[in-house]
């Protein structure tokens, strides 16, 4: 009789350790690692890696699908441009899955509602794409123009996509339904990072080569308002409740604080930590923060040290830095993962 029972034993036990696995993966911080071409899975609890994907080449974008099933990531590639996105199972633990995109080298990358398609800019073939996650294939391609189209935001209705061009140093507004560029207007020199307030009312642009941020209406594209953030603004993200959006500034190796209200700076957060030497970079050997996402749950904001290869924890009811967490080669793009279901 006992005999006969341990099998059962282990079978309940096993059951236990994989209900425990799943749980442990409910919350967490996914990072692109660019030189290592892979994805981390760090706990927001305490920093712990606890699992990696292998991507395609310098992954450089994460979207986090509304369940916490899979991410998507845009790998833009180095000897030659990036024509593949990646799809990383967070439950299943399948193989990373690759999606191509055939001529089209990707960029920028935002799920659309239901998390079935994506929106993916191109930079070589001026395009900004629909692709159909599940099958695998580009199922439109919305002509953006010339500029080198890098970054996009969707409005809160996800009908308008914003679509930002470096060279150009323009911000262009496109149709979803028609799929046409409806505007286009001049934003700032470089112009890089987009996104749109949580009311859907304003487009903030960082614009890296002129150290500024300009607000536009999302309707017109309109300039409202110019603010100076010097020291390569390379990208913008909001609060979920709007009061604050934050700018990293590459160069400069700090987080600026703006209250969305007033446009004012309240906090720069100084990310370059006294002794620590950074890689070197096309932008030189700088901290070199890029990526950041904000966990609302835990009143926090992750910032990639892209230079460091850490991740700087930031304390948003106080904003100061709290604390720093490992990452791989040259990490760049965050994903945040929460609320998922456990099986």
């Amino acid at each position: 009789m006992i005999g006969a029972t341990r099998p059962l034993v282990s079978i309940f036990l096993a059951c236990l350790l994989a209900l425990a696995a799943g749980r442990a993966h409910a919350d967490e911080l996914l990072v692109g690692n660019k030189s290592a071409d892979s994805v981390w899975r760090l706990s927001v609890h305490d920093g712990r890696k606890i699992g990696e994907f292998r991507t395609g080449k310098a992954p450089h974008e994460i979207a986090v699908a509304g369940n916490g099933r899979f991410a998507l990531v845009s790998n833009y590639g180095r000897e030659t441009s990036g024509n593949t996105l990646s799809v990383l199972d967070l439950v299943g633990g399948k193989p990373t899955r690759s999606i191509d995109l055939g001529e089209h080298g990707a960029h920028g990358l935002r799920l659309l509602p239901g998390d079935e398609r994506a929106l993916v800019t191109t930079e070589g073939s001026a395009s900004l794409l629909i692709v159909n996650i599940g099958r695998g294939v580009v199922e439109r391609v919305i002509d953006v123009g010339t500029g080198t189209g890098h970054m996009v935001a969707l409005s809160p209705d996800a009908k308008i996509a914003y679509v930002t061009k470096i060279n150009a140093g323009t911000l262009s507004r496109i149709d979803l339904a028609s799929g046409f560029k409806a505007q286009e207007r001049v934003a700032g020199k470089g112009a890089e990072g987009v996104a749109v307030s949580p009311d859907g009312k304003e487009v903030w642009v960082t614009n890296r080569q002129e150290g500024s941020i300009t607000v536009h209406d999302p309707a017109t594209l309109a300039i409202r308002r110019r603010m100076s953030s010097k020291g390569f603004p390379i990208r913008v993200v909001f609060t979920a409740d709007g009061r604050y959006a934050l700018v990293t500034n590459a160069t400069a190796a700090n987080v600026a604080v703006f209250d969305a209200r007033t446009k004012l700076r309240i906090a720069t957060l100084e990310l370059a930590e006294p002794g620590v030497t950074y890689n070197q970079s096309m932008l030189g050997g700088t901290a070199m923060p890029i990526g950041t996402v904000v966990d609302h749950a835990r009143q926090r904001a992750y910032v990639a040290i892209s230079g460091g290869d850490r991740i700087a924890v930031i304390d948003t009811r106080e904003w100061k830095v709290v604390d720093h967490w490992p990452a791989g080669r040259e990490p760049d793009a965050l994903g945040l993962v929460t609320g998922r279901p456990d099986r």
